[in-house]
């Protein structure tokens, strides 16, 4: 075994914890929600193609009302850790329970629109906020 190996890959349980205490928080959200999704059962965002119905879970990041077409429509920035989307409600100025830092599952069709991924008017389920149940 060379030297120069395992010198280049972090190892065991203090190099993991030194490289948790380097990451910025961020990163750590990131890393928290890739988790998440996958023990959801959730697709993660970054692996969603156009026109496919997805499940996808996540944190809200930014809520804004922004009318298209002349309508009213809440838009909402969802972040998996791995990418994020915009789910969109049309006809609707505001959500109860539908603010910044909620998680959310969410189920319906990926769309693209500006060159982002979107959701128009998904089923969802609001989860508890906060980080985890355990």
């Amino acid at each position: 075994m060379s030297g120069d190996n395992s010198s280049e890959q972090p190892q065991g349980r203090f190099r993991r914890m030194i490289s948790r205490l380097t990451s910025s928080s961020e990163e750590l959200d990131a890393e928290e929600l890739r988790q998440d999704t996958a023990e959801s059962g959730c697709t993660p965002i970054a692996s969603c193609g156009d026109r496919e119905v997805v499940t996808v879970a996540g944190t809200l990041r930014t809520v804004t009302l922004r009318p298209r077409a002349g309508v009213p429509a809440l838009e909402a920035e969802l972040f998996d850790g791995s990418d994020a989307l915009d789910v969109v409600w049309l006809g609707r100025r505001s959500i109860i329970g539908i603010e910044p830092g909620r998680r959310l599952i969410a189920t319906g069709r990926i769309s693209h629109a500006r060159g982002r991924r979107v959701l128009f008017n998904p089923r969802y389920e609001l989860r508890p906020a906060g980080h985890g149940s355990e």
